[in-house]
């Protein structure tokens, strides 16, 4: 099969190619509920960057050459001898987590904190191919309105997305205010599915005017452009006390200090985005009783409630297509901020 290959980190992000298009030997199932997908669609996300750059090499412990790509919808190709749910030619979604399903945080629901688990895409080769090796367990069938290469990203990008938003919904009531900070990959999927689950006015920040102009679309009650004075702005529109809920999809320079100062005394900042360092006085966590949430991709069952909001046209995803073959292009564009919404490879 065919393969977009990274065999080398580049920590300074500043190679003219990182990943090579070849050919590489077909995955082969190994274990009675294994199944391969042939892949519709492959998202590229940050993350990947983050793997080039070595940031993951001592979480995965993958040695390379590998195969990146973690946001993977297709159809199942071959199905093992124990595999009873799923055939060959079903449409599916791929959660990004291959877990056991024994242990106690699977029976509990905790899919991201599965003691054994394998990632595809960071922890094993990934979607970045013409195949993919994964486990029943992670298979969501796909209603006939979604295309593989439509939903790839939902799978991490928008599941992400999904869970935090879901986490702020269960908190907030009509009247009280949520803060998104971005609006490009994960920020545009965050704000339809916070919308969608609650009645709570919503104000957007984002750097980019273009972010904010398609933002607008998704009835929103505010945008605040981050310019510098982003926090007086939404302390302006919150009456000077800041939001109930702020949901940083950003995670990085200053958006974790400005996330801080726009929660609300007793309010909740939510981390999805990374890259930054999180510093607070423990005298003001006390004070102001503030919660600070990470938040890790999703479980199983919230890809279903997600794919259920794209089924009813609930959510939308912004994607731009590259062929199998231009996965290196896609990922330097990304890297220079030229790819509004997300990334799909397609073989």
């Amino acid at each position: 099969m065919k393969a977009a290959v990274l065999k080398a980190y580049d920590p300074q992000v500043d190679a003219r190619q990182w990943v090579d298009y070849e050919d590489v030997p077909d995955p082969e199932i190994s274990h009675p509920r294994e199944v391969i997908v042939r892949i519709g669609g492959a998202g590229v996300c940050r993350t990947d960057l983050h793997v080039i750059e070595g940031l993951w090499r001592e979480i995965s412990e993958v040695s390379l050459p590998y195969i990146m790509g973690h946001e993977n919808a297709g159809w199942v190709e071959a199905v093992g001898s124990g595999v009873t749910g799923f055939k060959p030619g079903d449409p599916v979604i791929c959660h990004p987590l291959v877990t056991c399903g024994h242990d106690l945080a699977c029976r509990r629901g905790h899919d991201m904190q599965c003691e054994d688990q394998a990632f595809p895409g960071l922890t094993r080769d990934g979607g970045y191919a013409d195949l993919l090796r994964t486990h029943e367990r992670t298979l969501v069938n796909l209603p006939e309105t979604l295309a593989p290469k439509d939903v790839a990203p939902y799978s991490d990008a928008g599941l992400t997305a999904y869970r935090a938003a879901k986490k702020a919904a269960r908190q907030l009531v009509p009247g009280q205010v949520a803060v998104i900070i971005g609006a490009g990959g994960l920020g545009h999927i965050g704000i339809q599915v916070l919308r969608s689950l609650c009645a709570a006015d919503i104000i957007v920040v984002d750097r980019a005017e273009a972010a904010l102009k398609h933002a607008d679309n998704f009835g929103i009650e505010h945008t605040v452009l981050a310019n510098g004075n982003e926090v007086e702005r939404v302390k302006k529109l919150t009456r000077g006390y800041g939001a109930e809920a702020v949901i940083d999809f950003v995670g990085e320079g200053d958006a974790v200090a400005s996330g801080l100062a726009m929660t609300r005394d007793a309010g909740t900042y939510y981390i999805v985005g990374y890259g930054g360092r999180l510093e607070i006085p423990t005298m003001e966590m006390v004070v102001s009783e503030k919660s600070i949430v990470g938040n890790l991709v999703g479980t199983y069952p919230e890809l279903v409630e997600l794919m259920e909001l794209a089924d009813r046209g609930k959510v939308d995803l912004a994607t731009r297509e590259y062929k199998l073959a231009d996965a290196d292009q896609a990922l330097h564009d990304l890297d220079a901020g030229d790819v509004p919404g997300r990334a799909v490879l397609i073989p």
